[in-house]
């Protein structure tokens, strides 16, 4: 495999010069023992890094054509004497064909980038179980969070951080000046008890985002119901209509929205919570129950989950026309018209409301969309925090702002026609204005001067009951100094 563009440094050599306790590495001879995918990845990124490579394998003339041609294939006692660290690039359950090694790896760095198949899948770490196989040798645990691909391609096209962790602080520096060299960003976790913690984290499936995903489940299922229940189950108990053919499209339609809507308010209600806290207690400093402080932690997914939601409303309404029943309902209400003789069924009102409907909705999909673009870190590392604090926060609100006018624009005047109360249940979007309203009109109290001038003082730092020292002008010109209570 050609080096291309692979060869270019990463990063360059600004991080390691500002760090003097970690030295340029390039040029050092650098073991692998292992012959694997991520074995031949991590040859050639050390190779493309300016590192000599030697590559030890049980039948080197086979394994030689897989690796590129500056690293030198061999067995591996000769691949072990010629370096002082070597990376182990093997399964747990192959530790033990290493150990009859273990004279010539005495006193070697070996790093540990092995992973297991399931959480907590032993008792001890694989890292801990090598330094237990080779008590003369340092091992570092390192490199397991990064993927073969991502050792390809670069650490731009992956995560750039190499978590690391060992009982030998000097071991850990000299893998960490490696993980640099080759463009990683290399994160010091400690002693080796963290090993277990660092080869769990690449088996955990999305754990940042269990609950925001649960929730909008439990919101669709929800809505889900209660759309089935005033489309589809009440005409058929009432009317005997089988209207079961908008299930698969008109009710998931119509919850769509509800779901989008109310996870998009969930967004701010938090933050809302949080305010009334440290205005209840007049301070920033008192901890937020551990539900709130989960709650301002995952707003980030539940808003990109709020877009996700809020685009398949948009597709689906797209294809609401596409319909065969569409069709049939369309020739019907001509058949219809043409048997009453009307001439115009234009209603000017219905016109206006639609257009206004569909105008705000694409407005708050666009706004939605800006906001799941700059929660991609590669977006909002290259904002400020006035700017990003600007879209996520105050578009954010016009966001749901303009989401408000498009539901209610969706219902107009529906929601006093007593037709649309099937079984006595209101129509959904009624339902869904409850928790959108209630933080808005929450902002817009936090925005009155008295509230937000005290809000403000708080998140400074004042705190209710607290003594704090002012300066009042004298009628001389100078300053007197006083003291007073900030409560007052």
């Amino acid at each position: 495999m050609s080096g291309g563009d692979m060869a270019k440094p990463l990063l360059g050599h600004r991080s390691m010069e500002g760090d003097p306790s970690i030295m340029p590495a390039a040029g050092r001879t650098i073991g692998v023992l292992g012959s694997g995918d991520f074995a031949r990845s991590l040859a050639i990124r050390l190779v493309c890094s300016g590192f000599k490579v030697v590559v030890g394998s049980r039948n080197p003339k086979r394994k030689a054509g897989l690796f590129p041609s500056a690293a030198e294939v061999t067995f591996q006692a000769d691949a072990v004497k010629k370096t002082d660290v070597i990376f182990v690039a093997v399964f747990r359950e192959h530790y033990s064909t290493l150990c009859d090694l273990a004279d010539v790896l005495v006193g070697k760095i070996l790093v540990d980038v092995s992973n297991n198949t399931e959480v907590n899948h032993h008792k001890e770490s694989n890292a801990e179980y090598l330094a237990s196989l080779f008590p003369a040798c340092t091992v570092v645990k390192g490199f397991n969070v990064v993927s073969a691909w991502t050792l390809q391609s670069g650490a731009r096209d992956g995560n750039k951080q190499v978590l690391i962790c060992s009982n030998n602080q000097e071991a850990k520096r000299t893998v960490a000046e490696i993980a640099q060299v080759m463009g990683f960003t290399p994160v010091d976790m400690g002693c080796m008890s963290s090993a277990c913690e660092i080869e769990n984290i690449p088996l955990r499936l999305l754990p940042a985002w269990k609950i925001p995903i649960f929730l909008a489940l439990g919101l669709f299922l929800c809505f889900f119901t209660y759309n089935l229940i005033r489309q589809v189950i009440h005409p058929y108990i009432r009317e005997q209509k089988n209207k079961l053919y908008k299930i698969p499209i008109e009710v998931v339609n119509t919850t769509l929205p509800c779901v989008a809507y109310v996870m998009l308010s969930l967004v701010y209600l938090p933050g809302v919570l949080a305010a009334c806290s440290q205005l209840y207690y007049g301070t920033k400093y008192r901890r937020f129950p551990d539900w709130l402080d989960q709650w301002l932690q995952h707003r980030k997914q539940i808003g990109l989950l709020s877009f996700f939601c809020a685009a398949l409303h948009a597709v689906y309404s797209l294809c609401l026309p596409m319909r065969r029943s569409h069709r049939y309902q369309l020739i019907e209400t001509a058949v219809k018209q043409a048997v009453e003789k009307k001439m115009n069924i234009w209603v000017e009102e219905e016109v206006w409301r639609m257009e206004i409907y569909i105008s705000v909705g694409i407005i708050a999909l666009g706004l939605l969309s800006l906001l799941a673009i700059t929660s991609l870190p590669s977006i909002a590392n290259s904002l400020n925090w006035r700017e990003f604090s600007f879209i996520q926060s105050t578009l954010g609100f016009i966001a749901l702002v303009i989401s408000t006018l498009h539901t209610l624009t969706y219902g107009w005047s529906r929601a006093f026609d007593e037709n649309q109360y099937k079984f006595y249940l209101p129509p959904t979007y009624t339902l869904t204005l409850l928790v959108p309203c209630t933080v808005i009109l929450a902002k817009v109290i936090f925005s009155l001067p008295c509230i937000q001038q005290r809000l403000l003082r708080i998140r400074r730092g004042w705190e209710k009951g607290r003594y704090v020292k002012f300066v009042l002008p004298s009628a001389m010109g100078e300053y007197s100094s006083g003291e007073t209570s900030s409560n007052v």
